[in-house]
């Protein structure tokens, strides 16, 4: 095919590329689309200057290096077009089918996410995200593309927003092509996402690998003669060896393994891996075999994902050896089918080379995790809910575990035999009383290995889960879908207990910020049908009070202006700040039992023998007094430090306190007492007394410390 000279960057190597594995009718109708596109964003910039289309052809280029059909091709260069460019679907429908303008519509739908509150903008993205990939996985490809050639060009952002989308691309694009087997885009994801989060770190590990490049080389050259040599001599002539260096984020990861062990980093070759592809199975177990007899392998080093493969499909033997000088080193064994998996990932479903019969049985293996993880979203509470499963049960790594009769349960790692009975069943989870692992008795809190055999011992009666279960110190779940399991129970057996503990919450919320009553469109907003599902969820900790409380504001009565002293009041001696209303010479002091601020309303109670007494103006104290001894009183010049009580309600658990002084120390405020009550059902009340000048600072504390995890709700105290 021709393309122009005067074509944008990129554009001849995309289609030489697409030429290479495409027929040559699907690279006209992709040529379609790349015309379409290049008129729709004619005159669009990108922030670093260049013509727009430049980035649709990049991540077009992207997803042609998978070797993706010319359907997801054309979706990728026409993935911006209806938001950037107003194209309606209709006409992508009409120019180039259902199924390229449906996998663009999934593309543009992740984006429209708007909330105020950045977490839950997060959790729902992730949502869609996951709904999206359910219904067509390769919208989800297309995102990961995107993505990183956003990442390549990240150096024309601003500096936050660099970092909020490193740490995006950290905990969710990286795992998920991970998950996805696409090893080649999550490599990558991860090293620019390292060096805008951690720059030095990122400087220091690059330079460490480029001082010792020439030395890395030539010790590759020769441990990759040393086993081709081997394995001729072992009859495996066709087996292929080749020699990498591991990518820098996965090398600082190892190296500060290596500093935690206190070992050197003399030993730097453990960084260097040889892959070594064969035509069977057989000869994968053969070669590894050589490599053993060549080099001594390193205890507990060897894992055999061929025999297990990881939920992405993905196959190989990994094992670790002592090469010449002692220095360590990694092998991979694979067949070359399995690289290609590898190599691809759920990709290469779609790769035209494969028998379509074969390729759906895999690509259904392959997403077998999904179809799981879609069945949790719908029994799960909300996005929070949600965003836990996909974080701990989806990118984590997996182990595998089997039951008395021999039947693989794969599990995240860190997984308790509590987790187990629940991934068998629900039931069998509700009324787990004991354990065997590999024929012994053991803890529930027990963490499962891989290989291990386990039996669940099932309670008599009609006895439930243990509350206990959901402290995560106590280490009872390692899977955020048993938690889900448990808190489902939980709500079902205490639901009108839930209620009333929602009401007595919510009613806290709605007075504090001055809200009259519950908004009609409230509890659809959050996601419930009813106000007593709603009630339910906040009583029970799904709907955090933060949450709730950034909804209930956007209801709020704006707030009155601040009253300005009138020129009658003149300052007195005493109480720094304070000016009353037609006296002088009096001494004034702060009442103790409420603690005014600069900023509250406040009158004065003159005493019998100590002067003017400021109070709250709904302090008891002052609203009980004689009135013909209450004087107008107002906030002049502040500049002193208040004592001040906060109230903070939270779950009880180790390092709270820690914590909210931690907090506290930030802001530079400083912490003259500290009091808690523990309550039997497992909350804790902690009351602080602080120094602070009032206003904005003491306003922002409060709201930090309802950040902390686990905190309730964080109030100033009323007396």
């Amino acid at each position: 095919m021709v393309v122009s000279d005067r074509a944008p960057a990129g554009v001849p190597e995309l289609f030489a590329a697409l030429e290479s594995y495409l027929p040559p009718e699907r690279v006209s109708a992709v040529r379609a689309a790349y015309e379409f596109a290049e008129r729709s964003h004619r005159g669009q910039k990108r922030l670093s200057g260049e013509p727009y289309i430049t980035h649709p052809v990049a991540v077009t280029t992207l997803v042609a290096e998978l070797r993706m059909d010319a359907q997801t091709i054309a979706a990728a260069l026409l993935h911006d077009v209806i938001e950037d460019c107003a194209i309606p679907a209709t006409e992508l429908r009409q120019r180039f089918g259902p199924e390229v303008a449906a996998l663009v519509e999934g593309a543009t739908k992740i984006d429209k996410i708007s909330a105020k509150d950045p977490t839950a903008a997060d959790a729902e993205t992730i949502r869609k995200m996951f709904v999206a990939m359910a219904e067509d996985v390769r919208v989800v490809i297309v995102k990961i593309a995107d993505r990183l050639h956003n990442m390549r060009t990240l150096e024309f952002l601003p500096p936050d927003r660099q970092i909020a989308l490193a740490r995006e691309t950290m905990d969710i694009y990286a795992p998920l092509a991970a998950r996805l087997g696409i090893w080649q885009f999550k490599w990558e994801l991860e090293d620019l996402a390292f060096r805008y989060l951690q720059p030095d770190d990122y400087r220091r590990v690059a330079e460490l690998m480029a001082s010792r490049r020439g030395e890395r080389e030539r010790f590759v050259r020769r441990v990759e003669g040393l086993l081709r040599t081997a394995l001729a001599e072992a009859g495996l002539e066709g087996a292929e060896v080749t020699g990498r260096v591991k990518h820098l984020y996965s090398t600082y990861e190892k190296i500060k393994r290596y500093q935690d062990e206190g070992k050197s980093l003399d030993q730097i070759y453990d960084l260097l891996a040889l892959r070594v592809l064969t035509n069977t199975v057989e000869e994968c177990y053969r070669a590894l075999g050589v490599v053993h007899q060549t080099w001594p392998p390193i205890p507990g080093s060897f894992d055999d994902y061929i025999a297990n493969p990881k939920e992405s499909l993905y196959r190989s033997l990994h094992t670790s050896v002592l090469g010449p000088g002692t220095h360590a080193f990694e092998v991979q064994i694979r067949t070359r089918e399995m690289h290609e998996v590898a190599e691809y990932g759920v990709a290469a479903h779609w790769q035209y080379k494969e028998e379509p019969r074969k390729r759906d049985q895999q690509y259904e293996e392959r997403m077998a995790w999904l179809r799981h993880l879609v069945e949790w979203q719908q029994e799960s509470s909300g996005t929070d809910d949600f965003l836990e499963s996909v974080k701990t049960d989806v990118f984590r790594d997996q182990l595998f575990v089997y039951t008395p009769r021999g039947e693989v349960i794969v599990l995240p790692a860190g997984c308790t035999p509590i987790d187990f009975a629940y991934r068998v069943h629900t039931d069998l989870g509700h009324h787990c009383s004991g354990a065997k692992v590999n024929g012994r008795l053991v803890s529930l809190t027990t963490k499962l290995q891989n290989g291990d055999v386990i039996e669940i011992t099932r309670g008599r009666g009609e006895r439930g889960p243990s509350r206990d279960w959901l402290i995560p110190a106590l280490g009872y779940l390692g899977s955020s879908h048993s938690r889900q399991k448990v808190r489902q129970w939980f709500r079902r057996q205490q639901r009108d207990e839930n209620i009333a503990r929602g009401h007595e919450l919510f009613e806290r919320e709605r007075k504090r910020l001055g809200v009259e009553a519950m908004p009609d469109d409230l509890p659809k907003q959050l996601g419930y049908e009813s106000v007593d599902d709603l009630l339910a969820a906040i009583g029970d900790g799904d709907v955090s009070l933060q949450h709730l409380s950034n909804r209930l504001a956007e209801r709020a009565p704006a707030p009155r202006p601040s009253v300005v002293a009138l020129p009658s009041y003149v300052p007195v001696r005493g109480a720094t700040g304070v000016r009353v209303l037609g006296t002088a010479g009096l001494h004034v002091l702060v009442a103790r039992c409420c603690n005014p601020l600069p900023g509250d309303g406040i009158i004065g109670y003159i005493t019998r023998a100590r002067g003017v007494t400021v109070h709250r103006l709904n302090c008891r104290n002052a609203t009980h007094a004689e009135a013909e001894r209450l004087v107008e009183c107002d906030w002049g010049p502040v500049g002193d430090l208040y004592a001040a009580s906060v109230r903070v309600e939270a779950w009880d658990r180790v390092g709270l306190l820690r914590d909210i002084s931690t907090l506290v120390a930030e802001e530079r405020v400083n912490m003259v007492g500290v009091r808690t009550e523990e309550h039997d059902d497992r909350t804790t009340t902690v009351h602080i007394t602080l120094e602070t000048d009032g206003g904005p600072q003491f306003a922002r504390l409060v709201g930090r410390l309802e950040g902390i995890r686990g905190v309730i709700s964080a109030f100033r105290a009323d007396v």
